[in-house]
């Protein structure tokens, strides 16, 4: 009879999700995994057949959260330029205190790995790309309603949006002023190249 987990597998993601984006990758050690999710080596190893099984499964999540994120701002505003502009002010504003790390989880990863884990290099760039996607359907859906010039190339827009919050969750963290973190998102819809 084989035997079954005795454990939560969504729980001991969400906190390894918690640790990874709280210390990185290399920094987090199998000691502070097993003190973390409250599982042993052998167990972890077990239910994702290693720490980088683990951290596959952990970016998964943190980009669902991203999509979800994303799709409940859907059904709280009217126009898809109002929910990308709560997305990124979400991302940059909320993860100052809310978060483990106030810099994006995925772009710390890229920042971190080396070719070495090129592997888990593809697995995040690919998390990104699905986050673009969604932000470049936002914006189709915007020039569609006549709200962004059509003749823009989405896709470009959405890289720009990107960039925008992976700047801008670095300059928050030196400048902890609510107010300008506004003006400074409301600026990216209100000025080129979206303008």
């Amino acid at each position: 009879m084989a035997k079954t987990a005795k454990f939560d597998r969504q729980e001991v993601i969400n906190k390894a999700t918690n640790l990874y984006w709280k210390k990185g990758f290399h920094a987090t050690s199998m000691r502070n995994l097993q003190d973390e999710i409250d599982m042993r080596p052998g167990s972890i190893y077990s239910a994702f057949n290693s720490k980088e099984g683990l951290f596959k499964e952990v970016l998964r999540n943190y980009t669902n959260i991203g999509l979800t994120q994303i799709e409940a701002l859907r059904n709280m505003f009217d126009t898809p330029i109002e929910v990308l502009k709560a997305f990124v002010k979400a991302q940059v504003i909320d993860t100052q205190t809310n978060a483990p790390n106030g810099v994006c989880m995925l772009a710390k990863t890229i920042g971190e790995l080396t070719s070495e884990n090129q592997e888990l290099i593809d697995v995040t760039k690919d998390c990104l790309n699905e986050i673009l996607l969604e932000f470049t359907t936002l914006i189709k859906e915007a020039q569609a309603q006549g709200i962004i010039d059509s003749t823009k190339d989405a896709e470009e827009l959405a890289s720009y949006v990107q960039i925008q919050i992976t700047g801008l969750r670095t300059f928050a963290k030196v400048n902890n002023n609510e107010a300008l973190l506004h003006r400074k998102i409301d600026d990216i819809f209100n000025n080129y190249p979206f303008a």
